[in-house]
C-alpha cells in the first residue's frame, strides 16, 4: 500500500509507456534498444550500416525524463550532466529539442533519418514505430 501511496504522490514515478518512431516514409526500418541508447547518450550517430541519424528530443518535462530512464537508467540530472561533460569537451551535440509535443511529431514525420520518441498514443499514420519502452 505504501508503494501505491506514493506512486500517486509522486506521478514522475509513474512509468509511461514510450516509442521510439520515424517517418513512416524514411530510410529507417529497424533500431534495436542498444542502438537506441548509443543515439540518445550521443556514443554514435549512425546505425551500423553506416545510415546517418538525426535526433529529436521533447521539451524538458515528465515525457523526456521517462524516456531517458527507461532507456539509459539515467534521472533527468545525470542525463544534464551526462551531456554537459560531452558538449563541454566537443564530442557530442544533443539531440534538438522541440518546442512541444506536436512540434516533435512534425520534425520526425517529415524529416526522413531523424530519430525521436513519443509517448505510445501520440503517434499517427506518418510514424513508424520502430521500438516500445515500457
Amino acid at each position: 500500500m505504501a508503494f501505491a501511496l506514493l506512486g500517486a504522490a509522486c506521478p514522475a514515478l509513474a512509468q509511461t509507456e514510450m516509442v521510439v518512431v520515424v517517418a513512416r516514409n524514411g530510410p529507417l526500418t529497424g533500431l534495436s534498444r542498444e542502438e537506441a541508447e548509443q543515439l540518445y547518450l550521443g556514443r554514435r550517430t549512425t546505425l551500423a550500416d553506416g545510415t546517418p541519424v538525426s535526433l529529436v528530443d521533447l521539451p524538458a518535462g515528465s515525457a523526456r525524463d521517462n524516456f531517458y530512464l527507461e532507456l539509459t537508467g539515467k534521472n533527468p540530472s545525470q542525463t544534464r550532466a551526462y551531456w554537459s561533460r560531452l558538449v563541454f569537451t566537443g564530442r557530442a551535440l544533443p539531440p534538438r529539442e522541440a518546442a512541444t509535443l506536436t512540434e516533435a511529431r512534425d520534425w520526425i514525420a517529415t524529416r526522413p533519418g531523424t530519430v525521436g520518441y513519443l509517448p505510445a498514443g501520440s503517434t499517427d499514420e506518418r510514424l513508424r514505430i520502430l521500438l516500445k519502452l515500457p
